[in-house]
């Protein structure tokens, strides 16, 4: 095995036992340097590994928490029956189960949100969210290449974490309000995309259309799924 391979191996693994041991912590110290000190202690991991598998701190410490927790929703979405649903009804039952993935991790949910809500974490937010909604779009199979490619993430993007943030007041049985308020979202988006496609078969407004789509249609995604450099009004929706 070669030595950076098997140096990827011991960071990812660190990583792993590090992001464990922080959970009990967080939710009285949040994701902080602290908390991750302790976990670094708690887990017997080597000191000089945890800085290069959280160079920043805690913001990477939350963010691994929450790359994991995608991690768990693609694998149980290449395993789901989703054949005989409505794609509507898969986009919302994605959004769903990746909160109940967290269901008894609300704290830690919670703790997250506010530090990325924190200004100079903004990238950081934008980006995790950028890839929940690639993470369920490819594993719902979007083959698209346009300028689709990048407005079903960032309208995904806002759908769940307008959903995430109603998830976290959310005190009923089976968070069954949360269902409905996604449910409720979804649908103002697929209205809009049914505006959209009346607009292109009619003749007047396809016309005025066709110059600016044409254009946005040859935007093709990058290679990585790390957020694009969008475009300013893309890039608030995030």
């Amino acid at each position: 095995m070669h030595a950076r391979a098997s140096e990827d191996i011991e960071v990812t693994a660190t990583r792993q036992a590090v992001l464990a041991a922080a959970l009990p912590h967080v939710v009285f110290d949040g994701w902080s340097d602290a908390t991750l000190a302790q976990a670094v202690e708690d887990s017997g991991s080597n000191p000089a590994v945890a800085r290069v598998a959280f160079p920043r701190g805690g913001i990477d410490l939350a963010l691994a928490f929450h790359h994991a927790r995608d991690a768990e929703l693609a694998a149980e979405l290449a395993e789901a029956e989703l054949a005989g649903m409505r794609f509507r009804d898969k986009v919302a039952y994605a959004i769903m189960r990746r909160l109940e993935l967290v269901a008894r991790e609300r704290e830690e949910v919670r703790r997250a949100a506010a530090l990325f809500a924190l200004p100079h974490h903004a990238p950081d937010a934008a980006r995790a969210l950028w890839h929940t909604a690639d993470t369920i779009w490819n594993a719902l199979g979007d083959s698209s290449q346009d300028f689709n490619w990048y407005t079903k993430r960032a309208t995904l993007s806002a759908v769940y974490s307008a959903s995430v943030l109603y998830w976290l007041g959310d005190e009923t049985s089976d968070f069954s309000a949360t269902r409905e308020f996604v449910g409720r979202r979804i649908d103002n988006v697929m209205q809009f995309e049914e505006v959209k496609a009346r607009l292109r078969k009619n003749p007047l407004a396809s016309a005025l259309m066709r110059g600016p789509m044409r254009i946005l249609d040859r935007v093709k995604p990058p290679a990585d799924t790390a957020p694009p450099d969008l475009p300013g009004s893309l890039r608030r929706e995030c």
